[in-house]
Formats: C-alpha cells, structure tokens, sequence
C-alpha cells in the first residue's frame, strides 16, 4: 500500500469551515522537483482572501504558499538539493497546507542552520520575504528617515519595524491595544501608536515636527487610507499591500500631486521574487538577519495542520500577533 499525505482543500469559497481535509498517495517528484516533509507551515492573510473568495482563486484549491521542512526525495535532475536537508520554500501554487509535498527545486532554499527550528523558519518565510522588499527594494532607507508601519504586531510588522530599525530609521508603528504597544518596543518599533486612543495622523505629525515620514507601509486599507498619504512628506511614498478594513476608493492621479508630489504603488510579493534568483537572495537576507540576532520571529500562535481554520479564525479577527504556524 503506498503511503498517503493529509491535506487542506476548499472546493468553494467560504468561510473557516470550507477548509476541508483530504488524504491523497504521495507521488514520486518530477525530475526538477524535491519532495518535502512539512514540519511548520507559514498562515499568511494572502491565504485567508483566498479561502474567503476576496482575491481569485481557480477550485478546487490548496492553500498556502511556503513551508519548511525535510527532502525526503529528489528528482533524477535536482543536484544542488539532498535528501535529508532542510529546506524553507516559496512556490506560486497553494498548497503547502499538507504533511507532504512536491515542488521545484529552484523554488526551494536550504537553510544555512540546519538546527534552526522550524517554527521559527516558517514564521519567517512568507512575511520575511514581504519585510525584506519592503524595506530595500522599494525605496532605499536612510538612516535617520521617519517610517510609519500599520499592523505592526502583526507577522509583517514586527519583521519590518526589526529590519528598518535595522537600517537606522525611526519606526512609528500603529497597532489596536496597549498590550500591543509594549511588544512592538520590542521589536523594533521605537514609536508605538494605539488607533484606539491617539491619532495616528496628529502623532505622526507631532514626532516629525511637522514634516511627515517619508514611507508609509500602509497594511489596513480604507480604514486609513487618506490619513496616511497625510502623514507623508513632500515626494513621500505610500506602499499600499494590504487592505483587511475593505480596498480603498480610486483616487485621481491630482490628488498625489496635490498632497506633495507624492509616490503610490501597490506591491505584490509575487513580482518582487518571481525570478528564481531574487527568492534565493531574499531568503538568503532573511535567514542571515536571523542568524545574527538582528531578527526575532514571534511564533507563539501556533496551531495544528487540521486546526488551519482556527489559525484563519484567529488571524482574521485580530487575535494574533507575530506569525501564526501550522504544526503537522
């Protein structure tokens, strides 16, 4: 009797409960592919607008789009990879929501420590990654430039405000609670703003005299929208890359200029480590920033791999913070 991997899969769109757990034969790897052995698995809110139907999805589906864990198989053509390495991987199909799984060897990256545990390397993965071009590939950041960074207790944020502390900037970051706060100290975050009980607008302000920052990681959307391309300074830049509160209204190109002749874009992580090589080199960042000490990985939201819909419940309804992992 050959062997079988559990898995998640939603054959419509839904909430928590249209994740449902299937049971497959585990295949041999293709010629360019590893096949690996999960042992944590990265929850991003990319894989919450999936299930729910917010972003497109082609169903039946998986979820999940990285995962850590040991190759237990290559393919005939894979040489730069061996059975019995960890490695953490990025691939563009959903899927990683299973115990095992095949995927292409150039998506795959061998973890410089073998021994770092692999909660903390799936916690890192997806939302490293999103940390890493952010803050060094958008815009080049000073020391000494003002930041402002929404949801920065989440798994992005806390990455983001450690790795643009990191580069010397002043981190203003919002978050919905005061027990919030004294975590996001913690990490990175010297300038910590409760949405509940400040004015994120008139702090901003009032921390850079007046000026305005000159990034805002704007990650909540309609909700702060406006506000924050206010907080901005003049040629300022928003990066718009998540919007949980509901997708902003369209705004006219006038309105940027009016405002400073300020910069927009709308970032997805997908371009940002399409090619193979800046995967790799993202990873390779990633994993040396941890290795360093300059990175800590909140993962004390972990779940087990059937309990995926308590972990999208949790994420989605702002009961986490850091990164959120799934355990086969």
């Amino acid at each position: 009797m050959s062997e079988s991997t559990g898995y998640v899969l939603i054959e419509q769109t839904g909430g928590p409960e249209v994740m449902q757990w299937k049971e497959a034969p585990i295949a041999a790897p293709a010629a360019n592919e590893v096949q690996v052995r999960h042992e944590a698995i990265g929850v991003d809110f990319i894989d919450t607008q999936l299930r729910s139907g917010i972003l497109p999805v082609n169903l039946p589906s998986g979820l999940g789009f990285a995962g850590v864990g040991t190759v237990t198989a290559v393919g005939a053509e894979v040489s730069e990879i061996k059975a019995g390495q960890r490695i953490a991987y990025h691939y563009a199909v959903p899927g990683s929501y299973s115990e095992v799984r095949n995927v292409p060897a150039v998506r795959a990256f061998v973890l410089p420590d073998q021994n770092l545990d692999p909660t903390i390397a799936a916690g890192a993965l997806f939302r490293g990654l999103t940390a890493w071009y952010l803050s060094t590939r958008l815009r080049e950041v000073n020391k000494g430039d003002w930041v402002l960074v929404h949801a920065a207790a989440g798994g992005v944020g806390l990455i983001l405000c450690q790795w643009l502390n990191h580069l010397g900037a002043n981190v203003i970051g919002t978050t919905d609670s005061a027990e919030k706060l004294e975590v996001l100290k913690q990490y990175g975050c010297k300038y910590p703003i409760n949405l509940n009980s400040e004015d994120f607008l008139e702090r901003t302000k009032q921390l850079t005299n007046g000026v305005g920052v000159s990034i805002v990681y704007e990650s909540i959307g309609k909700a702060t929208f406006e506000r924050s391309l206010d907080c901005l300074k003049r040629f300022g830049l928003m990066a718009s890359f998540g919007w949980p509160s509901g997708d902003v209204e369209p705004i006219q190109l006038a309105h940027t200029r009016n405002k400073g002749s300020l910069f927009l874009t709308r970032p997805t992580i997908s371009h940002y480590i399409a090619e193979d090589a800046d995967f790799k080199r993202g990873a390779a960042e990633l994993y040396g920033l941890i290795s360093e000490g300059v990175l800590k990985i909140r993962t004390e939201h972990c779940y087990p791999l059937k309990e995926a819909g308590r972990a999208h419940d949790d994420l989605a309804n702002g009961r986490t913070t850091g990164s959120v992992v799934l355990q086969p």
